[in-house]
């Protein structure tokens, strides 16, 4: 399958345009193809090890003055440009829009700002569990290249697609997923009109015999996609109007009641059992309703469905319970970007006694966040680091009919909060970590941020 890439780098220059975990992988493709006439990096950071005596590694300020001497540049995703790509007399290309090229008629893509980590780890797991040949890759932090070589005619490829892997795409996936669009990246993109339109890309360079899966939260203006749209919709009833409520609209219907939730696509109804599965929130089971949507266009069962769905293990820091300690419940959700997100979370876990919020400041809108805070419960709400400096000073500045603003309680980083957090939350009692903001400049990642308030919390001593 590797002789798939040949057409675009044999008897080439070939620039590899920053070494992270796919600039990686892409080397070690085309070293192993052994068709390019040569192959150089380009990273703002130096060598770590000399990777071979033949290549020529380009760092530091200047490392992007050198990609019109090649032939081809395989430019890592989230590496901005210093100038428009069409201004480049090379050819720009990206691991992801190759093995796209080579691939999409097998490729399920799966987009969104939240949730696609969990839409395509899920879509996985229950291909998997069902027997079909299947392949997880994409910005899950596998890269697509690693596994090029499992691929035979049958395998189907959960592809999970960042903005960033999206945003120079002129090739998308025969089943492309767009779960939702909120305020996000606009350190990277400037505006959000730049965001979508790189997002779009999910579907944008579809075929008319492709499919569309959209959220309704989202939906493209009418006439720009060229594919099949399906739509997938999400709303709450009452108990007495669940059950009519299943036989409305069409596309992929999500129906959640207080004691129920279910699926309605293709005139099959599917129940969500709750109680046997791991994951938990109405967005989580908007999320099982667009697996379901894909997993019956693959042919299967939802006997075989309802089986994976029990199976089905969530990933870290995604509202994920950690234990009891002292008698108070705690939940990491660092993934939690948004406010959209810290809203979800809240209204999910019922009893939190104390939140904590705030992060690095990308300059997003927490109108809607703050609002929510007013009306909302919650006794205690930790503000922390510049995100949660700012929220406490816009609360206090242009919110006057803010509710119980002495629940409001700053603090300087994570581990004072969590610090102020044990002291303030009742046993019995929950305390969520849900950020709303990013980890950058703080921590590594998200996942390094809630594997330190995991610590913190549940370590025997008080620092």
């Amino acid at each position: 399958m590797i002789e798939k890439i040949e057409p675009w780098i044999k008897g080439k220059k070939v620039l590899i345009l920053g070494f992270g975990r796919e600039g990686k992988s892409t080397f070690r493709l085309l070293k192993k193809l052994g068709t390019c006439e040569k192959i150089d990096i380009a990273d703002i950071a130096s060598p770590k090890e000399l990777t071979d005596e033949d290549v020529l590694w380009i760092s530091g300020p200047d490392y992007q003055k050198c990609l019109d001497n090649y032939d081809v540049v395989f430019k890592s995703p989230g590496i901005v440009l210093e100038r428009p790509i069409e201004e480049y007399k090379c050819r720009i290309l990206s691991q992801t829009q190759v093995f796209v090229e080579c691939f999409r008629e097998q490729i399920i893509g799966i987009t969104g700002t939240k949730g696609k980590s969990t839409v395509t780890t899920l879509v996985y797991h229950l291909l998997k569990e069902s027997g079909m040949d299947a392949l997880l890759v994409g910005n899950i932090g596998i890269p697509a290249f690693d596994h090029i070589e499992e691929i035979t005619p049958n395998t189907k490829i959960v592809f999970e697609l960042s903005c960033h892997q999206l945003e120079y795409m002129s090739v998308s996936p025969h089943i492309g997923v767009l779960l939702n669009l909120h305020e996000e990246h606009l350190d990277h993109y400037g505006t959000m009109e730049k965001y979508v339109a790189a997002k779009y890309h999910i579907f944008s360079n579809q075929k008319p015999d492709d499919i569309f899966i959209c959220s309704t939260q989202c939906l493209p203006p009418r006439g720009i996609c060229p594919s099949h749209i399906m739509e997938a919709s999400f709303r709450e009833e009452s108990e007495e109007d669940f059950d009519s409520g299943m036989r409305k609209g069409q596309g992929i219907q999500v129906i959640c009641g207080e004691d129920r939730a279910a699926v309605n696509f293709g005139g099959n109804s599917f129940v969500i059992p709750r109680s046997e599965i791991r994951l938990m929130g109405s967005h989580n089971y908007f999320d099982i309703g667009i697996a379901y949507g894909i997993c019956r266009l693959l042919g299967m069962t939802d006997t075989d469905f309802e089986k994976g769905l029990k199976t089905y293990i969530p990933l870290p820091h995604r509202l994920q319970y950690l234990g009891e300690k002292d008698g108070i419940k705690y939940y990491d959700d660092s993934i939690s970007t948004i406010c959209d997100t810290t809203i979800q979370a809240l209204h999910t876990v019922k009893d939190v006694d104390t939140v904590l919020i705030g992060g690095m400041d990308r300059g997003i809108d927490y109108r809607d966040l703050i609002e929510y805070l007013s009306g909302c419960p919650v006794p205690h709400i930790i503000l922390m680091e510049a995100t949660g400096k700012r929220i406490y000073q816009e609360i206090h500045r242009y919110y006057p009919e803010f509710s119980g603003r002495a629940r409001l309680v700053l603090a300087e980083h994570l581990e004072d909060a969590v610090r102020r957090a044990k002291q303030l939350t009742r046993p019995g009692r929950s305390c969520l970590l849900s950020p709303a903001a990013a980890s950058y400049g703080i921590f590594k990642n998200f996942e390094e941020r809630g594997e330190v308030f995991a610590r913190l919390v549940l370590e025997s001593g008080e620092k």
